[in-house]
C-alpha cells in the first residue's frame, strides 16, 4: 500500500513516514509545505511533494495521485491564530478528503483528539481546536471514503512505549507520539478499524491487539 502522509513534518508524520519507509508491506509519500523540507526527506531516501492546504484541491489530488491511502496528520499548532486552526484542522482536513475521491483514493485515516466526537468533554481553552476537529470528522463520516478516525490522547515527546488502549470512549490521559504512528500503521489495512473512530491512549495492548478488540 502506498500511503500518502499529509503533515508528515510534524512530530507524529515523521515517526510515521520512518516506520512506512522500514515497512516490507507499505511505501510512503510524504506531502509538505516547503522545498527545503521535501529536499531533506528526499535526502532520507523518502519520496516527497511540495503541497498547501490552503491551496487548490485539484493540486492536493495530483500530489496524491497513485497512492492508495492518505492518512491525515497536520495540524496548526498551538502558536497559530484560530483563522489557521479554521483553514487547517477543519478546512484543510476537508479539501484533503475532496483530494481523495477527486484522485479515486478511498483508504483515509484522521487524526482527530480524543473526545472530540462528545463537546460536553471539549476542554474550554482549546474549544475552537475541539469545534474544528469535530466537523473535520464529522464530513469524513459523511464522505465515500473508507475511514478511520484516530483520537489520541494528550502527546508525548517520549519514547513510545508499545502498548495502547483503543476504545470509542476513553477518559483523557495521554500517549507518545510515536505510539500514535505505530497505531496508524496498524490501522491502515485493520478491516476491524474501517468505518469507525476510537479514542487512543496508553496502555497494555499492541496497537494490533487494541484495534482487533473494536
Amino acid at each position: 500500500m502506498r500511503v500518502f502522509v499529509v503533515g508528515a513534518n510534524g512530530q507524529i508524520g515523521r515517526h510515521l513516514v520512518k516506520m512506512l519507509k522500514e515497512s516490507d508491506q507499505h511505501d510512503v509519500r510524504a506531502m509538505v509545505r516547503k522545498e527545503e523540507q521535501a529536499d531533506e526527506f528526499k535526502a532520507d531516501g523518502i519520496e516527497a511533494v511540495v503541497a498547501d492546504l490552503e491551496g487548490a484541491v485539484s493540486d492536493i489530488a495530483a500530489a496524491a495521485d497513485g497512492c492508495d491511502a492518505i492518512v491525515f496528520t497536520a495540524g496548526s499548532g498551538g502558536s497559530t491564530g484560530l483563522d489557521k486552526t479554521l483553514l487547517i484542522d477543519l478546512d484543510g482536513a476537508v479539501k484533503t478528503m475532496e483530494a481523495a475521491e477527486e484522485a479515486g483514493i478511498a483508504r483515509f485515516v484522521m487524526i482527530s483528539a480524543i473526545q472530540a466526537n462528545n463537546r460536553e468533554n471539549w476542554s474550554e481553552k482549546i474549544r475552537p481546536y475541539f469545534a474544528a476537529k469535530h466537523y473535520a470528522d464529522r464530513e469524513l463520516m459523511n464522505s465515500s471514503l473508507t475511514y478511520t478516525i484516530i483520537r489520541p490522547g494528550g502527546l508525548l515527546n517520549e519514547p513510545g512505549t508499545g502498548k495502547v488502549k483503543a476504545e470509542a470512549n476513553l477518559e483523557r490521559d495521554s500517549i507518545p507520539r510515536e505510539d500514535v504512528a505505530a497505531t496508524i500503521m496498524a490501522a491502515l489495512d485493520e478491516e476491524a478499524t474501517y468505518n469507525k473512530g476510537f479514542d487512543l491512549v496508553s496502555g497494555d495492548d499492541t496497537p494490533s491487539e487494541a484495534l482487533s478488540k473494536l
